[in-house]
């Protein structure tokens, strides 16, 4: 598996992101950017996220005793007429922020 792929409408993220991107927060803020396709993750303790976008709150759920976790993002596919095909995500870590930005292409 890739680090960060597409699941069954599902966002998989693997233990090691996680752990340095959301630590002991279990609970993301997610957008969708049309004009790039591209999704956007940051912890929900990210404020300045809030005040840029208008992010919809997710719940990081857990899927392994590895630490791995994924999102939920059926409704965002399915309202943007995106591909719901499995497969492997490209993405980009913005440590300095805490941001991850997946293109879902």
């Amino acid at each position: 598996m890739n680090r960060i792929s597409l699941k069954s409408s599902h966002i998989y993220i693997e233990h090691d992101i996680v752990t340095s991107i959301f630590g002991n927060i279990h609970y993301a803020y997610v957008t969708f950017i049309k004009e790039q396709k591209n999704l956007l993750i940051t912890p929900v303790d990210s404020q300045w996220f809030v005040k840029i976008y208008k992010p919809t709150q997710f719940l990081l759920k857990s899927r392994n005793l590895k630490g791995d976790k994924t999102l939920a993002i059926r409704e965002i596919l399915i309202d943007n007429d995106l591909s719901m095909l499995d497969r492997n995500l490209d993405f980009t870590i913005i440590k300095k922020t805490n941001l991850i930005k997946i293109s879902l292409k």
